[in-house]
């Protein structure tokens, strides 16, 4: 088991480690709204958005489009120094779909982030229908001088799951995306959730063998969850849907990770809404929680990530 990718505390490389590994010093991601919007709701690929889906309950407060681009990142910058001692930042283009516009419009807010001190690049969330051939020329030529992280909303490999959340696109586009950014120096997140009608446990681990074969730097997963402006909230208020226990996500999510090659690092492990926005399940637990549930039930299991890989896996996932 190759511990070199491993925070010997944490049981797994989270993105942090990675970043700390990468720059020498504690990196921060400042999340920034640019005034996007997404095409599974203005018509082009579907309208409504994802079943699950609201912006404003996982985008932070200080992060408007109202507010200037700049004003965002000083903000969000001076919070992580108080908070957390960083010293350099990636700038997260988090809100909707930040690469569906024209290229004119991207270039601007992506030249703007990267211009501001102590910035050492941009990760940019995206979805895979949505990455332009002139988004990806600009992505890749940002990517010979600074850090690019591209965040491809998956969410799930089962078609007929992505049918249902009215994901507005196929597993197909996913990994074609996935084959356009490969090669350009760019690092690639793929974003999972667990917990949709119809996707078994044993899916969703198959989920990790799936995302080792692919050129994935980093992931996110979080549960699935009800916020009160979702076509969801309908749907679970009449009893159409059920959400899983605390104890399955957090053991699920263990063994998720035991499948998981150390070479990639875990970048979210849990989704929060605010109080007044959520209405299941509430678990009551923050961010930092919910992680250290994780991370305790590893060391109670005495396994850690890619834990369940042979040899021959590791060596597949470090090429």
């Amino acid at each position: 088991m190759p511990t070199s990718y491993i925070h010997h505390d944490l049981r797994i490389n989270s993105y942090g480690y990675y970043l700390r590994r990468k720059f020498g010093c504690r990196v921060s991601k400042v999340s920034v709204d640019c005034g996007f919007t997404c095409p599974n709701r203005d018509g082009a690929k579907g309208t409504g958005g994802c079943i699950y889906c609201d912006n404003d309950s996982f985008s932070p407060s200080a992060a408007r489009s109202e507010i200037s681009l700049e004003k965002q990142i000083f903000g969000g910058m001076e919070y992580h120094r108080q908070r957390l001692g960083s010293k350099k930042f990636i700038v997260y283009f988090q809100r909707f779909t930040n690469t569906y516009a024209p290229a004119e419009k991207l270039r601007d807010m992506y030249t703007r982030a990267l211009a501001c001190p102590d910035t050492l690049g941009i990760s940019v969330g995206t979805r895979p229908d949505a990455l332009s051939d002139d988004a990806l020329v600009l992505l890749k030529e940002i990517a010979r001088t600074r850090y690019v992280c591209v965040e491809l909303g998956l969410q799930s490999r089962e078609p007929a799951v992505l049918e249902w959340m009215n994901r507005g696109h196929t597993l197909t586009e996913y990994l074609r995306a996935i084959e356009r950014v490969e090669g350009c120096g760019i690092d690639i997140c793929t974003h999972l959730i667990y917990g949709f009608p119809g996707e078994t446990r044993e899916s969703f681990l198959q989920t990790a063998d799936f995302v080792a074969s692919l050129p994935v730097n980093s992931i996110k997963i979080h549960q699935l969850h009800v916020v009160r402006s979702a076509r969801l909230a309908d749907l679970y208020q009449n009893g159409e849907v059920s959400l899983i226990s605390r104890d399955e996500y957090v053991g699920t999510v263990c063994d998720f990770i035991e499948r998981l090659p150390p070479a990639i690092s875990i970048q979210r492990l849990y989704g929060s809404a605010p109080f007044d926005m959520l209405i299941a399940p509430r678990w009551g637990l923050k961010n930092n929680q919910m992680w250290y549930l994780i991370i305790n039930e590893l060391r109670r299991r005495g396994t850690c990530q890619g834990f369940l890989l042979d040899e021959s896996d590791l060596r597949a996932s470090n090429r």
